[in-house]
């Protein structure tokens, strides 16, 4: 492997880790909440959260920005709505 490709691969599983540690967290905060409207909220940011860090990743590889990986992006507000309504 190249020293570019290893870069890449470092930087992307960076971005990737930050930005959905950042949905992890608004997810807690969701359900910390006790008004239904801000769990709501809560929930859709932390979608929104995942799928910009899945688009960072995709981005810094040159991929096509419509891809299934976008879905794993979703598996925090996913796991969210689980355990708030489920």
């Amino acid at each position: 492997m190249s020293l570019g490709a290893v870069q890449r691969w470092v930087l992307s599983s960076l971005a990737a880790t930050t930005i959905m540690h950042l949905a992890v967290g608004v997810m807690i905060a969701a359900y910390f909440s006790h008004r239904l409207d801000a769990k709501i909220g809560l929930l859709v940011i932390s979608a929104a959260f995942g799928i910009v860090a899945m688009v960072a990743a995709l981005l810094i590889h040159k991929h096509r920005l419509l891809s299934s990986w976008l879905l794993i992006g979703l598996l925090p507000a996913a796991v969210g709505a689980f355990l708030l309504f489920g």
